[in-house]
């Protein structure tokens, strides 16, 4: 990729988004309550409001293994480091932090973008559908 991962990767430029993906390793025996509070019917109401209100449009979050991918879909203007700095100072955001630590493995990062990794993203089905077009 050329460029910073923290600037995403556009999405449908139409529809004025972008995407990150990131990794995060979790906690083997605990992967049912890790399951458990991220169901919409468990997460703290707190979160998800606090993740729309930083900006980020769509989130979602998938286990293989004991890896967490998750996806986020945000605008084009949206800044990695402000949203993300807004977002670790929201209402029970550290206490919420906190509580997921114990089914994930942090490597010490305590706010939400220190624990999970961005991914580097190496294909695109739309852009190489687009780049065959052009040529």
């Amino acid at each position: 990729m050329d460029g910073n991962l923290k600037d995403g990767y556009t999405k449908r430029p139409a529809e004025g988004r972008k995407r990150f993906c990131q990794l995060l390793r979790l906690e083997p025996d605990t992967l049912d309550q890790y399951r458990h509070w991220h169901d919409s019917r468990n997460i703290w109401p707190e979160i998800p409001a606090g993740i729309r209100r930083a900006g980020i449009l769509d989130m979602e979050i998938y286990v293989y293994g004991t890896t967490a991918v998750m996806i986020l879909e945000t605008p084009l203007e949206f800044d990695w480091d402000e949203s993300f700095g807004r977002l670790a100072g929201y209402e029970r955001q550290a206490e919420w932090e906190d509580f997921v630590a114990r089914f994930q493995q942090t490597g010490g990062g305590r706010r939400s973008d220190e624990k999970w990794q961005l991914a580097e993203r190496i294909f695109s089905l739309e852009e190489a559908l687009d780049s065959a077009v052009k040529k």
